[in-house]
C-alpha cells in the first residue's frame, strides 16, 4: 500500500495517514464491489423478476372464481379440486429442485426454463377441451411457477448484497399478498366478460415479455460443473408432498378422516418423509441438505413462516371472502374488493421496513412486531358479530396485512443472509418449501374445524323441515342463503358466524408460539456490499464450505 507524501510545511501523523488511506481503500473497494455486482440495468431486471413472481403467485388463485364455469363446460365437477391441487403440488415439489439446480448450474438458464415451462402449461390450459388436459396443463404451470418464485428471489440474492437487498425483497413479498386478492378478481372478470380461458391466455404476452427481458438483461456467471442429481431424494420428496397435500386437502372434505384412503395417505406421508430424510443424509448432492437444519436462523425463520404466515394470511384470505358473502350478502366480486385493505397493509409495512433494514442492517424487530399484530388481529376477529359494520372487518383485514408485510420477505432475507452465495438458492427454496407445506396443513386444519362446527351449529339451530330446505352444509352457497326466508336466513347466518369466528381465538396459542419464536430468532447483521462481495468471490469459492454462524 502506498501513501501520498505529507504536504510540505505540515507535520504528518503516519498512523493517521495509514488509517485514512485504509479507509479510502475500503470505501473504494465497497464501491467497486457494489458496482461489479449490481448491473446498470438492474431496474429492468428487477421489473422482469417482479412480473414473473406475480405470474407464478397469481395462478395459484386466478382460477378460484372461474371453477364453477370451468367444470360446467368441461363436465368434470368430480375433478374440480385437482385444478387447484395440481398447481400447488407441482409448484411445491419443484421449489427445492429449482433452488438446488440454480446453485449447481447457475440460475439464468434455470429461470428461463421455468418461464418457458409456465408458458407451455398456460397454452395447454387455454386449449384444454377436457378436464384431464386442463389438469395436466395446471401441473406444467405449477412446475414452472414454483421455479419463477424461487429463482427470482435467488437471482436478487446473486446481484444485491443482503443489506441493500432488504428494500428489494419487500415488494417481492408484497406480490404474494397482491396475487391473493387480484387473482380471484381477474378470474371472475375474465369469466363474466370474456371467457375463463383468458385466465391462462393473459400469461402469454406478460410471460414472453419477461422471458425476453430476462434473456437479454440478466448476466450471471455460468457454472461448468458436473451435476449429480438427487433422483431418489427428489422422488421421495414428491411422494411425501403428494401424500401430505392430498391428506390435508381431501380429509374431512371429499372423504371422511376415517376413510381408508385418507388414513393411507397419512401413513404414506409419514413413511415417505422418513425415507426422504434418510436418503438426503446419504446423497452426494441432496436436494434439501440436512446441514441447513444446523442453522438456528433457518430453523426458527422457517417455523415462524409456517406458523404465522401459513396460518395468519391464508386463514384470513381463505375464509374472509366467504364470511363477507354469507354474513353481509356481498357478491363474490365485492368480497374480493373488500380484501384490498390487506394489500394496502402489506405494502404499507413491507416497503418502509425494507428501506429501514437496508439502512440499519437489522431485521429482528419486524417479525416480533408482525407476529404481535397478527395475534391482535386474531383476537379482534374472534369478537366479530353479525351486527358489526363491514368497515370494521376491512380494518382488521388491513391490520393483518400490516403484520404479514413485516414478516414475509424479512424471514427469507434472514435465511439468505445466514448462508454463502453458493447455497442461497437451496436455502431460499427450502424455506419457501416448508412454508408452503405449513400453509397447506394449516388451512386444512382450520377448514376441518370450521366444517365440523358449521354442521353442528346448523343441526342445533334448524328444525328438521328447515334443515332439509337448507340442505347439507357442504352445498351451502351465498346465493342459496340470500334466497332463504328472512327468519331461516338469519339462523344460517348466525350459525356461519358462530362456526367461524371462534376459530380465530383458537389460533391465539399457535400465534403465541410464533411470538416466542420471533424473540428467539437470532439476528445476524445483514452483510454490506464489501463484506458480501469478498465472501462470495473468494478464490476457490471457499464460502461454499462455510457453515452458517448466527450471532445473537
Amino acid at each position: 500500500m502506498t501513501h501520498a507524501p505529507a504536504t510540505e510545511g505540515i507535520d504528518s501523523d503516519p498512523t493517521e495517514s495509514a488509517e485514512s488511506a485504509e479507509s479510502a481503500e475500503s470505501a473504494e473497494s465497497a464501491e467497486s464491489a457494489e458496482s461489479t455486482v449490481k448491473p446498470a440495468n438492474f431496474g429492468l431486471i428487477f421489473a422482469a423478476l417482479m412480473l414473473t413472481m406475480l405470474l407464478g403467485a397469481l395462478d395459484q388463485t386466478i382460477v378460484s372464481t372461474a371453477l364453477p364455469t370451468i367444470v360446467g363446460e368441461l363436465n368434470g365437477i368430480e375433478h374440480m379440486a385437482w385444478i387447484t391441487t395440481a398447481y400447488i403440488l407441482a409448484a411445491t415439489i419443484g421449489m427445492p429442485v429449482y433452488g438446488k439446480l440454480g446453485d449447481l448450474m447457475g440460475r439464468k438458464n434455470i429461470f428461463l426454463a421455468g418461464i418457458a415451462l409456465f408458458l407451455v402449461g398456460s397454452v395447454v390450459c387455454g386449449l384444454a377441451q377436457n378436464m384431464g388436459t386442463l389438469i395436466a396443463g395446471r401441473a406444467l404451470q405449477g412446475l414452472g411457477g414454483g421455479g419463477l418464485m424461487i429463482t427470482s428471489q435467488a437471482i436478487i440474492a446473486d446481484l444485491v448484497p443482503p443489506r441493500e437487498r432488504a428494500k428489494y425483497m419487500a415488494p417481492m413479498g408484497a406480490v404474494f399478498g397482491l396475487s391473493s386478492v387480484v387473482g380471484p378478481l381477474l378470474g371472475g372478470w375474465f369469466t363474466d366478460e370474456h371467457s375463463w380461458r383468458w385466465a391462462f391466455w393473459v400469461n402469454l404476452p406478460l410471460g414472453v415479455l419477461a422471458l425476453f427481458v430476462a434473456a437479454v438483461a440478466i448476466k450471471l456467471p455460468r457454472k461448468t460443473v458436473q451435476v449429480t442429481l438427487d433422483y431418489l431424494g427428489t422422488a421421495l420428496m414428491a411422494a411425501a408432498v403428494t401424500c401430505t397435500v392430498l391428506f390435508a386437502s381431501w380429509g374431512g372434505t371429499q372423504y371422511a378422516w376415517s376413510d381408508p384412503l385418507v388414513i393411507g395417505l397419512g401413513v404414506g406421508a409419514v413413511i415417505a418423509w422418513v425415507l426422504f430424510f434418510v436418503a438426503e443424509k446419504r446423497a452426494e448432492e441432496p436436494v434439501i441438505p440436512l446441514h441447513l437444519f444446523r442453522s438456528p436462523i433457518f430453523n426458527v425463520a422457517t417455523l415462524l413462516g409456517m406458523i404465522v404466515i401459513g396460518l395468519g394470511m391464508f386463514a384470513i384470505v381463505g375464509y374472509m371472502p366467504t364470511y363477507l358473502q354469507m354474513v353481509y350478502g356481498k357478491s363474490a366480486t365485492e368480497s374480493g374488493l373488500l380484501l384490498i385493505p390487506m394489500v394496502v397493509g402489506i405494502m404499507g409495512t413491507a416497503l418502509p421496513s425494507g428501506a429501514i433494514m437496508s439502512r440499519t442492517g437489522r431485521y429482528k424487530i419486524y417479525p416480533i412486531v408482525g407476529t404481535a399484530i397478527i395475534m391482535l388481529v386474531a383476537y379482534l376477529m374472534s369478537t366479530l358479530d353479525v351486527s358489526d359494520p363491514v368497515w370494521l372487518v376491512c380494518l382488521y383485514v388491513g391490520l393483518a396485512g400490516a403484520g404479514v408485510g413485516l414478516m414475509m420477505q424479512t424471514l427469507v432475507l434472514a435465511v439468505q443472509n445466514d448462508f454463502p452465495g453458493s447455497e442461497v438458492g437451496t436455502a431460499t427454496s427450502a424455506n419457501n418449501f416448508f412454508r408452503e407445506i405449513g400453509a397447506t396443513l394449516g388451512v386444512a386444519v382450520v377448514g376441518a374445524v370450521f366444517a365440523s362446527r358449521l354442521t353442528d351449529k346448523l343441526a342445533a339451530g334448524l328444525p328438521a323441515e328447515a334443515a332439509a330446505k337448507v340442505g347439507d352444509s357442504d352445498s351451502l352457497t351465498p346465493a342459496l342463503v340470500r334466497d332463504l326466508p328472512p327468519a331461516l336466513r338469519e339462523t344460517v347466518v348466525n350459525s356461519y358466524q358462530e362456526a367461524l369466528v371462534p376459530i380465530f381465538l383458537y389460533l391465539l396459542p399457535v400465534f403465541a408460539v410464533g411470538l416466542v419464536l420471533a424473540f428467539v430468532l437470532k439476528e445476524k447483521p445483514l452483510a454490506d456490499s464489501a463484506d458480501w462481495h469478498a465472501e462470495n468471490t473468494a478464490p476457490g469459492d471457499a464460502s461454499a464450505e462455510k457453515e452458517p454462524t448466527p450471532v445473537g
